[in-house]
């Protein structure tokens, strides 16, 4: 068996094409340009990479994107009030902080600073919270992203044994849940589980989000399994690899993601899906004032 590849490029472009058709839409409709705030803070390298790619992926659909870069030294005040300022700008609809921050940075505290109605990276404690009863507004980008992939190409979820590897705030979490609201039955495993091939050996859904490269290698894939590499490893020589040995995993699995071209154009992807839905609800709720305005003048 060689495994059917997931291709993250094309499901992408597909999506975006989706995107740019909304953007057009709400621009000639209403006047209304999605716009996106993104703050960093300091300049790590990797960071400036992400930060280049999703300002370029908003340029590409016809979201307006703006970028405040503090310095490494800047004070969590300085930048809480930034995106206080972002919260009441109706022309931003959504806001994105890079991270890492630096260490002294309380990362909660900057997250839940965010206007709920513009967390489009879906990290704040409400979207959170959201997932585990299955009604988030912004549901996080990585794991929604998988969850498209998964349902582009077909893929059974209810019913089916899915294994999350990797127990993040940022993926691993989420993804259970949100595998977890498609009633699939779901294992979470992490960095102290004991004898983690018991547990993948028994996934027909695979998710690997560790950081670790070489983590999964065929031996502990189930034959027809779906897997989904998640992890984006730079090894010593330049070349970028996932949590899976590729050769052997594609081996036994009927379908799965490569690294790079799965799932990272997915989860910029929706970013702007997030953003554009963001701009939409804005606009329904601007209308929905001017209505009951009318309604009370008319009265």
């Amino acid at each position: 068996m060689t495994a059917r590849i997931i291709d993250g490029l094309s499901v992408a472009a597909e999506k975006r094409a989706q995107c740019r058709s909304l953007t057009t839409a709400l621009r000639e409709r209403h006047g209304v340009v999605p716009g996106l705030a993104v703050v960093m803070v300091g300049e790590d390298p990797a960071s400036a990479v992400y930060v280049r790619k999703k300002i370029q992926a908003c340029a590409d659909v016809g979201i307006a994107s703006r970028k405040h870069l503090f310095p490494a030294n800047a004070s969590q005040e300085a930048v809480i009030s930034q995106i206080a300022e972002f919260n009441a700008d109706p022309t931003v609809h959504g806001i994105l902080v890079q991270l890492p921050l630096p260490r002294h940075f309380d990362v909660k505290a900057v997250l839940e600073a965010i206007d709920r109605e513009k967390d489009v990276d879906g990290f704040h404690l409400y979207n959170v919270g959201g997932l585990v009863i299955g009604d988030t507004v912004f549901p996080p980008c990585t794991p929604y992203g998988v969850m498209l992939l998964l349902d582009h190409v077909g893929v059974e979820i209810s019913g089916r044994n899915a294994v999350v590897v990797g127990a993040s705030n940022i993926v691993g979490k989420p993804m259970a849940l949100m595998l977890m609201q498609r009633e699939a039955t779901v294992s979470v495993c992490h960095a102290k589980t004991r004898d983690l091939a018991q547990f993948t050996i028994l996934a027909d859904i695979l998710v690997v989000a560790a950081g670790c490269p070489d983590l999964i290698v065929g031996p502990m894939v189930k034959s027809g399994a779906v897997v989904v590499d998640v992890g984006i490893n730079r090894l010593a020589d330049g070349r970028l690899v996932g949590d899976c040995h590729f050769d052997s995993v594609a081996k036994r699995a009927s379908m799965m993601t490569p690294v790079p071209g799965g799932v990272g154009p997915m989860t910029v992807t929706m970013l702007l899906v997030n953003t554009i839905n963001s701009a939409q609800r804005a606009l329904t709720r601007g209308l929905r004032a001017q209505m009951a305005c009318t309604d009370s003048s008319a009265a």
